[in-house]
């Protein structure tokens, strides 16, 4: 009896440590910053923006780099506005994206291949007319050299065609008239989530980053 107590007991406690460990590192690792790297002129804006949850990476529509909307196209989303200004870009799991519209809708079987790397990913492109700072949205400025790795993080999450064109995932669950979903590379899991996708996208530009953050709160407590 005692000898099923104790599996019994360990049975329970080690998830219950495992967690606890889980967000202990997160909390730590989360406050560890990675410093801004010089620059020598910062005059392209870049935000980012959080749901309370997710963060996106939000970028010019177009400059002298890039024009999104070139690969993204605005005729994909539903209300095909091409006045936008700003392009968010967000990557996580393709089975949240699609499938859980609220956490209500969440399924248990959505959220373990999502832990565990089951799923396959996806890029979430949402076009902004204005931008509006504040807690959940902060401006950041960076120079054309820094832009441009920041450009090849984003093109590289990207899966693509035999033609190398982005994939759009033609859906009914976009959030929005001005949103769209496309094919992504990489497997969304506990130790690299959508948050992890956009502080890595922030150290490839020589942003102010943790260390690793697998939630939005990481990232926006070195901007705090």
């Amino acid at each position: 009896m005692k000898r099923i107590l104790k599996i019994l007991g360990w049975t329970i406690t080690t998830p219950v440590l495992l967690v606890v460990l889980y967000l202990l590192c997160a909390f730590l690792f989360s406050r560890i910053s990675i410093a801004k790297e010089t620059a020598l002129k910062e005059d392209i804006p870049l935000y980012i923006l959080t749901n309370g949850v997710h963060t996106d990476l939000v970028v010019p529509v177009r400059n002298t780099q890039i024009d999104w909307s070139k690969q993204v196209l605005f005729e994909n989303t539903t209300g095909k506005d091409t006045t936008a200004q700003w392009l968010a870009f967000g990557w996580g799991d393709k089975g949240f994206y699609l499938e859980t519209p609220t956490w209500a809708d969440l399924k248990f079987s959505t959220a373990f291949k999502a832990a565990t790397a089951l799923s396959t990913s996806a890029i979430h492109a949402t076009y902004y007319r204005n931008m509006k700072e504040g807690a959940d949205c902060i401006r950041l400025n960076i120079d054309s050299s820094q832009y441009a790795r920041l450009i090849n993080y984003i093109q590289q999450s990207f899966d693509r065609d035999e033609n190398g064109n982005v994939i759009n995932i033609v859906t009914n669950a976009n959030y929005g008239k001005t949103d769209a979903f496309y094919e992504a590379k990489g497997r969304y899991n506990l130790f690299f989530t959508c948050n992890t996708w956009a502080n890595k996208g922030l150290k490839s530009c020589g942003q102010k980053a943790c260390l690793w953050t697998p939630f939005d709160k990481g990232i926006f407590y070195q901007y705090r």
